[in-house]
């Protein structure tokens, strides 16, 4: 009989290396389109939202709802580095409490300091703590969610030695202070204008430098970027120092919206930042995440938590459907993942 080569080995090869082909355009579309997705998401859930309460979309809700987001957004920036490079820092509301409350009692003991000087301040608070839990993660080699899970302890321990146990309130704060937060330029307000410049530099960091492009090399494969010559514990090192820094500045900002310190403040906050890190698409096995992914992510808790309130979701069942959202998020990255490793597997073996 004669044969036409079907069963061929280099006929079979073609088609291994083109199924291998085709399932690795799937996932790199999957990858690629997860963004749009979400947004899609976020519309359609804002337009069932207007539906229920035609309040949700008026100028002044969507800038409460951008108010109340940013300082949200601004730690989802450091902690999307943190989770890239594997690891995950739950000291950062603990961190948030404490140089709040430095801001805080140092604007209460010198009301004429400067809202800069005590942002830088606050920023610096948060530096050092950054940098304590940088060195023990990459020279102490202590596991992150140890180091930081213990840290966390520390951190809100010392926010209630510097305060001796009690608040500071509004009217110990001075009007700058409080504007810091509350004020606007040209109509915008300073939170949401300090949440864009920290994405647009946290863009060109992660995009355009050596450095950023180091941080997805640890996390993809840290025994690789060992021996390519990077060097891993100055990239995680630094990694938690800005996510620290982060935290200070939120700590600061924190303050002066709410006009009120005090020792638990923010407590809990930290799964809110990861869970919008993970609705952004950031990879919780690390080497993997957006700056745009994270933005969609940080504003799609926000509706969340904006938007359930207007249209009368009991708060029990608003954890609920965060929960389940968060659930689905992480569901579908680990299929967009298992299906790019898998396409991965198979050009290697063609």
């Amino acid at each position: 009989m004669e044969d036409r080569g079907f069963n061929t080995p280099a006929v079979a090869g073609e088609a291994l290396k083109g199924a291998a082909l085709k399932q690795r355009s799937l996932a790199a579309s999957f990858a690629k389109f997860r963004e749009i997705g979400l947004l899609g998401f976020i519309i359609l859930l804002s337009v069932a939202v207007q539906l229920r309460n035609p309040s949700f979309l008026t100028l002044e809700n969507i800038s409460d709802l951008a108010t109340n987001t940013a300082i949200l957004s601004i730690l989802a920036v450091g902690m999307m580095l943190v989770i890239v490079t594997r690891g995950i820092d739950l000291s950062i509301g603990a961190t948030l409490a404490l140089s709040g409350m430095i801001a805080a009692l140092t604007v209460g003991a010198y009301p004429e300091l400067h809202p800069v000087a005590v942002v830088l301040l606050g920023t610096a608070a948060g530096l050092v703590s950054g940098l304590v839990l940088g060195f023990l993660v990459a020279k102490i080699g202590i596991l992150p969610i140890i180091a930081t899970l213990g840290m966390m302890n520390v951190f809100r321990g010392l926010t209630y030695m510097v305060s001796g146990g009690k608040w500071v309130s509004a009217h110990q704060m001075p009007e700058s202070f409080k504007n810091m937060a509350t004020g606007s330029i040209l109509g915008v307000n300073n939170l949401i204008l300090i949440a864009v410049i920290i994405y647009a530099l946290a863009y060109c960091f992660v995009q355009h430098t050596r450095t950023g492009r180091q941080i997805y090399a640890v996390g993809s494969n840290p025994e690789s970027a060992k021996i390519s010559g990077i060097n891993t514990d100055r990239i995680l090192w630094l990694v938690y120092s800005i996510m620290g820094a982060l935290s200070g500045l939120a700590g600061v900002l924190w303050v002066a919206k709410y006009a009120s310190a005090q020792g638990d403040t923010a407590s809990g906050y930290e799964l809110s930042v990861i869970a919008a890190c993970v609705l952004g698409g950031v990879s919780i096995a690390g080497g993997s995440g957006k700056i745009s992914g994270i933005i969609l992510g940080s504003i799609l808790l926000g509706i969340l938590n904006n938007a359930l309130p207007l249209i009368n979701v009991s708060p029990f069942w608003q954890m609920g459907i965060q929960g389940g959202i968060i659930l689905f998020a992480v569901l579908v990255n680990a299929i967009v993942k298992r299906g790019v490793d898998r396409s991965n597997l198979m050009r290697r073996n063609v």
